[in-house]
């Protein structure tokens, strides 16, 4: 097994005690299946240009220089030492400045989760931090500058060791009004809310990643495969929308309190057959017993 490369090393520090830390990727898109862009005519892949947006002409790495736009067209340059130089001086450490219940952060401020793993020395002071918010239920509010960046970081006890996920700041993150500001103002109750609630008791389980596929890499292999062997892929169909009036029968359904409508209409369809089979045979019996005793009486 391939010994993974620490994306950065440095110390955590809770009031005063500091100990090493090493700093992994926790998860990784590396594996997600990858595209190349092709002339399509030749075959060939192709490279990304930078064009003058004016002339047209290409611009060579060396000639490329930030800038900030103060209004249309101008903009202020920013040359690379004086980009560097702006970026927080780093001590490359983790200081802790808090310590919070482990539900207190809302989900939407996570960015993105790394492992802290001890480094060298350092292990019984990283066990002292691990088990000791294990046992007061809390996780860590720290900061350092990770990445070119000063990051809030939320330390919390997983396993045998800490994670640490960098935090959204709050201008990054969106406010939720305008997302819902056209969710009507409608109370449900009475037998639907039953039934919604009854619905979601049956479905109660336990979180576990490895029962969820990633449905969009699997399709894509397929596609790949279908295509090196010939073969074409059947479309798939869209599932039917449902209609909100049709809302609660469906919670009936799924509650196991009715059978679906289209399986009633079926058998009242399959039950009229059968009685007009019956019927019509009575009405040739009747029609054959009376031409019967009609032919009788006239012989």
């Amino acid at each position: 097994m391939v010994t993974p490369r620490a994306n950065w090393k440095g110390y955590i520090k809770f009031g005063e005690v500091a100990f090493p830390v090493a700093l992994y990727t926790a998860a990784s898109s590396s594996e997600r299946i990858a595209f190349n862009t092709l002339n399509r005519k030749t075959g060939n892949r192709v490279r990304r240009e930078f064009v003058d947006s004016e002339t047209g002409d290409p611009v060579e790495r060396e000639a490329q220089v930030k800038g900030f736009e103060i209004e249309d067209g101008r903009f202020v340059v920013l040359e690379p030492e004086e980009v560097t130089a702006a970026i927080p001086n780093s001590d490359k450490t983790l200081k802790v400045e808090a310590f919070i219940p482990c539900d207190e952060v809302d989900a939407v401020y996570f960015d993105k989760p790394y492992y802290l793993a001890p480094d060298k020395m350092g292990s019984d002071a990283y066990k002292l931090l691990r088990d000791g918010m294990k046992k007061a239920k809390v996780a860590a509010i720290a900061r350092a500058v990770l990445f070119r960046r000063l990051r809030t970081v939320l330390i919390r006890p997983h396993g045998k060791g800490l994670i640490g996920s960098t935090l959204n700041y709050d201008y990054e993150v969106r406010s939720s009004e305008k997302a819902f500001e056209e969710m009507p103002d409608l109370k449900i109750e009475g037998e639907m809310l039953e039934l919604a609630k009854h619905i979601i008791n049956t479905k109660k389980g336990e979180f576990d990643p490895k029962q969820f596929d990633d449905r969009y890499e699997e399709a894509v292999a397929e596609l790949v495969k279908a295509k090196m062997e010939g073969r074409t892929l059947p479309k798939k169909k869209a599932p039917p929308a449902s209609k909100p009036s049709d809302l609660l029968q469906a919670l009936r359904e799924s509650a196991g309190m009715s059978t679906p409508a289209k399986s009633k209409r079926t058998a009242a369809n399959a039950n009229g057959g059968k009685g007009r089979q019956k019927a019509n045979r009575a009405t040739a019996s009747t029609a054959r017993s009376t031409g019967g005793a009609h032919q009788r009486r006239a012989g």
